[in-house]
């Protein structure tokens, strides 16, 4: 009975020693695990923070971009406000220069329009003493010094209405024969709205005939206007 007893503790002391053993291999195993899953794991957390540390710089220069941006908003936001505050104030005067346009164009056409009507007069004028000096020298027996005299006076009053523009573009068309409005422009350096209403105007009050058989008109001095300037030259 004894001998079975200690059999059977044996078996047992046996049991319970092989027991702890592969208990302990487990444990060791486990132990060698949970080592590599720590070191994975602190890789992983190493890697993260290193993604996450270059997240966050670019972060940082995004943030330093749009904190300029908003600045260079702010100022350009300011100038915008600077600009509609100097429109603002300026209205009022744009107002009272349209005003004044509007006036001095109503008193430019009024005297435009005295101008034409004073320069049609003195044409008249012109071709009745032109008339004259053709009856004066047929039947008058007076030296031709007379009728010499009466010339000066005539072209005198012809061209007083000229301004020295006008006069130019007469001296250059009697020069260099028919010519169009650009041509005018570029020999007389003057805007091409300008040029164009300088020539109407010299037409309209008789200076100047013009051939409307191709665009652009072509604008040529009238022969007793080609006179008056050839005497003049030939005076000067």
């Amino acid at each position: 009975m004894t001998d079975t007893l200690l059999v059977l503790v044996g078996v047992l002391l046996a049991a319970t020693i092989g027991a702890a053993a592969e208990y302990y291999r487990q444990i060791r195993r486990l132990q060698k695990e949970y080592e590599k899953a720590k070191e994975a794991v602190e890789d992983i957390v190493l890697s993260f923070n290193r993604q996450l540390k270059r997240e966050a710089e670019k972060l940082e220069v995004v943030a330093y971009k749009v904190e300029g941006l908003s600045s260079k908003g702010d100022r350009a936001l300011k100038m915008v406000e600077g600009v509609e505050k100097e429109l603002y104030a300026l209205k009022p005067r744009i107002r009272l220069m349209l005003q004044d346009r509007e006036s001095i164009l109503v008193k430019l056409d009024e005297t435009d329009k005295k101008m034409r009507d004073t320069i049609t007069s003195q044409m008249k004028l012109a071709a009745k003493i032109s008339g004259l000096q053709k009856e004066a020298r047929q039947f008058t027996t007076a030296p031709e010094s007379r009728i010499e005299a009466v010339i000066p006076i005539r072209r005198e009053k012809a061209l007083a209405p000229l301004t020295d523009t006008e006069l130019s573009v007469l001296e250059i068309l009697a020069q260099e024969g028919p010519k169009t409005a650009p041509d005018i422009k570029d020999a007389i350096k003057l805007s091409r709205e300008h040029t164009a209403r300088l020539m109407k105007k010299l037409y309209e009050t008789g200076y100047l005939d013009r051939n409307t058989s191709r665009i652009p008109f072509k604008y040529r001095v009238k022969k007793e206007m080609e006179k008056l300037l050839k005497k003049t030259e030939s005076e000067t």
